[in-house]
């Protein structure tokens, strides 16, 4: 009941978007009813794919529209500038794996808003308005473009004059990972001015905007948020998680970290993940309190920034990371990484000093008091594996009989199912070790003994992570410091009296923060990961991942009330009460009652399925077809694969797995981006298909052969095909790619070995023109190199032929499928 309380209150927190109720917003207030206009207006444009009428026509010019009637009606304090940028250029990544993108006359929209008499320095903000194909992309990220322009028309109706600039980039180039953030910070004369960057992204549709990346190192970055956001909502922990890689995301922070080297804030939407990339991302489903927290938070902190001494200097307070978190969203707490050590260093060092002393108390039994210690501490840290080996193999047992994501559109499952267990399992442990190994035991010491085995483990638990050097480490300084105190309080109650209800009401007045806190961080975690799992591809079950999560959390909520189970005459009803959930919830997710995808227009939970429709020509070196086919290429974007589907489309079955050709790079597929090691092939399918004859077909030529110094041949090609086009590369046998003229010139292989580029453009772009360098062999009578192209239709008459748009309109509501068609030309030179 303690624990649903605080997590009663930690939703409170969540759901509360605004402090106060958004009075009427004046002309010179941020506006969250004219950003909905700007927002609906970009989203009724449709779909805003690169390359597309829709994105580099439509939106540009509605955004120049938009632009042009802010400056019209700006103060004299301002001075307004204009750019089209239209970049062409080249990098390396090692997002997905590794590959190298191409990109060839995409567009920015640039806005400066300066001082009259100009500035020297600029604040830069950063949103893209171009979407994933067949989506309306509302949160990624035309609602962040719509804030944008608000804070634009905003400042520009101030009276007050900056001290520094605010660049406004609105990039036409994001989804095709992160294009034209490159081509503005390599190649914009106004990149040269910026000394910091807010970005604004989304990872969910609404809710709140999380600070979850900051830096590289720079804490005033951190520290102009903790002044200025009205609406705090920070993590360093978000920021930890983020940049390991567990999230299959990046955003256009990296660019300007790593190409611009510019510090920078990156903010996201993370609620309501599940409809993330989809057809259902619409406006309608962002609340108004979210725009306006999102404007408020960013409008502050551009002010605050824009008119900061350190923002040009800032290269001088780049110096240590910084811890920071938010207090239930009403404040920040932010401090120097190295403080955070210290205070970490010391909070541990009173604890082992509080466990030393205990242990030696008195002397005589030193040993005998070290022994008891360290024996709970074992069956505790013995509990925690037991109990992730026993929810883990539910976790497989769920998966391997067809169920998994059974907690998909009903989270709640996930907690009555692995939860339960979980609990279950460590109760179950040390009722065991109290029935057996403690018999005869007083309660109140093992009470006692299991409260500062606990302790010990929190304390371990928080040198190490200081010690690794985690910022994350700030939560077991809580672990630590609020549970001694607790301890030391209440101890003269507790060994006077023993487990009074005093006692325990003391008990858990003291652990409040920590507990509060970790079930706040709790719904965060979840928040984020639960609808990744619908996404993360067929080699990662979900369930595992979710169960472990869900045993991580039971672990820590469970640590300092494991003492309890010693203190209480019996836990046997709870043991009954928590089995009873756990086996009916299991009975009911055997028998298939939770289905995994939801269609309800409120609040739609989809499965995600790509479909390619592809004709294929496999050449040999003397340019001959030896193998040709077409057909419907389908992925499942989740572990389940198309179980569910088959039902519904029945010759998507078992019999139509996709084969992979071993000869070519890549299996021989069209992949758009290198995400083949997230699919097994038992997991694709390819449905046979008639040829499709695209009406703008792809033209691939080899331009000329040159040999080169060290026994090098180098082939240079020309490509002209639809916007968005992928380029497999393999060098055949003894053969090895040393140069090319991509990125920074030296290739960057995929994960398998192959090399991978990905290439777009927008309107009028030049056939493109590129080289490689491979060292030969003095006999390569087989070819030297194995190089396929493929060619993507993402909009226009050729995106969708007949046949796949019948199929499509055959799959079920409860789908987001999303079709295009594509060629696929593989050559040996």
């Amino acid at each position: 009941l303690y624990l649903l309380g605080l997590r009663a209150l930690a939703q409170v927190s969540h759901r509360q978007l605004l402090s106060l109720s958004p009075a009427a917003a004046g002309p010179r207030d941020f506006s969250a009813s004219r950003a909905r206009g700007y927002l609906d207006n970009i989203t009724a444009i449709g779909p805003r794919t690169v390359g597309s009428p829709a994105n580099e026509v439509l939106a540009v010019n509605y955004l120049l529209e938009q632009i042009r009637g802010i400056e019209r009606e700006s103060t004299d304090a301002h001075k307004i500038s204009v750019d089209i940028q239209r970049p062409t250029g080249s990098f390396s990544i090692d997002f997905l794996g590794g590959f190298t993108s191409y990109y060839a006359n995409i567009t920015n929209v640039v806005v400066k808003l300066e001082p009259r008499n100009g500035a020297e320095h600029a604040v830069l903000s950063n949103c893209h308005f171009d979407s994933v194909p067949n989506t309306p992309g509302a949160s990624d990220d035309a609602v962040s473009c719509a804030v944008m322009l608000e804070i634009l028309n905003t400042l520009s109706k101030s009276s007050e004059s900056l001290q520094h600039a605010v660049i406004f980039l609105f990039n036409g180039a994001e989804e095709n990972i992160l294009q034209a953030s490159h081509g503005f910070i390599t190649q914009h004369e106004w990149a040269k001015s910026i000394r910091a960057f807010i970005n604004l992204e989304a990872a969910g549709v609404g809710g709140k905007e999380l600070v979850f990346q900051t830096g590289p190192e720079n804490p005033w970055l951190v520290q102009a948020y903790v002044v200025a956001a009205k609406h705090p909502f920070a993590s360093v922990v978000a920021q930890e998680i983020f940049q390991s890689g567990i999230i299959p995301a990046d955003t256009d922070f990296r660019i300007y970290r790593d190409f611009g080297n510019v510090p920078g804030i990156d903010l996201a939407f993370i609620e309501n993940g599940y409809i993330y990339h989809t057809e259902y991302d619409t406006s309608d489903r962002i609340l108004t309190d979210s725009i306006q927290r999102a404007g408020d938070n960013i409008l502050a902190v551009l002010k605050y920034l824009a008119t900061s001494e350190k923002l040009a200097k800032s290269f001088e307070y780049r110096h240590g990371n910084v811890v920071f978190f938010d207090i239930l969203g009403l404040f920040v707490l932010a401090y120097p990484a190295r403080v955070g050590t210290i205070m970490n260093y010391i909070t541990a060092a009173i604890a082992f000093f509080y466990l030393s002393k205990k242990v030696l108390q008195p002397k005589p039994r030193a040993v005998h008091n070290l022994k008891k210690l360290l024996t709970a501490f074992s069956l505790t840290l013995t509990s925690w594996v037991c109990t992730l080996v026993a929810v883990l193999m539910v976790a497989i047992f769920v998966s391997v009989i067809g169920r998994a994501l059974s907690w998909y559109t009903h989270f709640y499952v996930s907690v009555s199912l692995y939860g339960t267990a979980a609990a279950a399992e460590l109760i179950l442990v040390h009722m065991l070790a109290k029935k057996f190994f403690y018999k005869n035991v007083n309660e109140l010491y093992l009470g006692d003994v299991f409260f500062d085995a606990s302790l010990m483990i929190w304390s371990i638990a928080l040198a190490v992570m200081t010690q690794l050097g985690l910022c994350s480490a700030f939560i077991c300084t809580l672990w630590v410091a609020f549970p001694l105190l607790t301890k030391l309080m209440i101890h003269k109650e507790f060994s006077q009296k023993g487990a009074t209800v005093k006692f325990i009401v003391m008990y858990m007045l003291g652990m409040f923060i920590p507990y509060l806190y970790m079930l706040y961080l709790s719904w965060t975690v979840f928040e984020m990961f639960t609808p990744v799992m619908g996404r993360s591809g067929s080699e990662i079950p979900p369930d595992m991942v979710l169960a472990g999560f869900i045993v991580i959390f039971t672990m820590i909520l469970s640590s300092y009330f494991i003492n309890f189970i010693y203190l209480v005459k019996s836990t046997k009803m709870t043991l009954v009460t928590l089995t009873t959930v756990f086996v009916v919830t299991l009975i009911l997710v055997c028998s298939g009652i939770f289905f995994p995808y939801s269609s309800d227009a409120a609040n739609p939970k989809p499965k995600r399925v790509f479909l390619q429709h592809t004709s294929r020509r496999f050449h040999d070196l003397d340019g001959n077809v030896v193998k040709s086919d077409s057909g419907i290429w389908i992925n499942g974007f989740d572990y389940n694969g198309i179980s569910h589907i088959t039902p519904h489309v029945p010759e998507i079955n078992e019999t139509i797995r996709t084969s992979c050709e071993e000869q070519a790079p890549f299996c021989g597929l069209p992949w758009i981006l290198p995400v083949h090691f997230m699919f097994r092939f038992v997991k694709n399918w390819y449905l046979p298909a008639p040829e499709i004859l695209p009406r703008s077909p792809i033209q691939f030529k080899l331009l000329s052969k040159k040999l080169m110094p060290w026994n090098s041949v180098r082939l240079s090609f020309e490509v002209s095909g639809p916007s968005h086009m992928s380029l497999y590369v393999r060098p055949r046998a003894g053969s090895a790619l040393s140069h090319w003229s991509l990125g920074d010139g030296m290739p960057v292989a995929s994960l398998g070995g192959d090399y991978f580029v990905f290439y777009s453009h927008g309107l009028h772009a030049a056939p493109w023109h590129f080289w490689v360098e491979l060292t030969a062999p003095e006999k390569h009578s087989d070819g030297i190199v194995s190089l396929a192209i493929a060619a993507h239709y993402f909009f226009g008459e050729d995106q969708k032929s007949p046949q796949l748009f019948a199929l499509l309109e055959r799959f079920p509501n409860w789908t987001f499928s999303s079709g295009w068609s594509c060629t696929y030309d593989l050559f040996v030179f």
